[in-house]
């Protein structure tokens, strides 16, 4: 079996999913979606990635182009996703086996289908987040280096910079679900070893505590400027006020001679 994730760059609602693929989909995870037929395993996560899971690998393209996507096998930040081989086999002496090349199951199950699809989409939706994360990085370094520089409209475009930076964490901790762990794994222990083995492999924690931690860098060096941004602007003020006193003065010592 194959097993694609992959992050729609425009929002999918469920009911284009099944008017163009004749699926029926039920409410699965967290507000998520899932739904399948003979040919296809579908779910929709609430951060927008969708995952197909199918025997062959033809049939998820073809998914794909009925739903108006293109996969950019090239630039994969123009696109993210990530492909598995799901692998079933019969004789593997536990329930799952997990590493970088493949997810083997001992048998194929709903509920083992939707964790699998629930983790490999987290990552997919975690690495949309470090491609934006770069950018804002990016960003954050070039208005530090121009620190020196004058413009009367820094401070508004740092404050929209500081609240960009506020939405992008709290979507992070609110969508990804990374925090929290997801209410179908409470009240079934093996459910809740694949995607703990799942996150593992993929270093899904990890990654997340990376991405707070450039997020928290970003923004001291944004307050760092606009502390030095104030400090500019109350020395700006301050000159004005003795300069108006000076020039009050002045105005004084001549009008008393007249």
């Amino acid at each position: 079996m194959n097993l694609l994730s992959l992050y729609l760059d425009q929002p999918l609602t469920h009911a284009k999913i099944e008017y163009a693929l004749d699926i029926v989909l039920l409410k699965g995870f967290e507000n998520g979606y899932y739904g399948l037929n003979q040919k296809l395993h579908i779910v929709l996560s609430p951060f927008r990635v969708l995952t197909l899971i199918s025997e062959e690998k033809r049939e998820i393209l073809d998914a794909l182009d009925k739903l108006g996507i293109t996969l950019h096998t090239e630039d994969e930040s123009a696109h993210p996703y990530q492909d598995y081989p799901l692998l079933i086999d019969p004789s593997l002496s536990t329930s799952f086996s997990v590493t970088n090349e493949a997810i083997i199951l001992k048998e194929t199950s709903i509920t083992s289908l939707n964790i699998s699809a629930l983790a490999v989409s987290q990552s997919v939706g975690l690495e949309t987040y470090e491609h934006r994360l770069d950018m804002l990085f990016s960003r954050s370094r070039r208005i530090v280096e121009s620190i020196h520089t004058f413009s009367m409209t820094r401070r508004s475009h740092l404050l929209k910079f500081t609240k960009q930076l506020a939405l992008t964490r709290h979507d992070m901790v609110s969508n990804l679900l990374l925090l929290d762990k997801p209410n179908i794994l409470w009240d079934d222990a093996q459910a809740e070893a694949l995607y703990n083995r799942l996150a593992f492999v993929l270093e899904l924690y990890d990654r997340h505590e990376i991405a707070l931690s450039k997020l928290s860098q970003i923004k001291e060096d944004v307050m760092l400027v606009m502390d030095l941004i104030n400090h500019k602007r109350s020395e700006f003020l301050e000159w004005i006020i003795i300069v108006l006193i000076g020039v009050e003065i002045v105005m004084g010592i001549m009008e008393w001679f007249k």
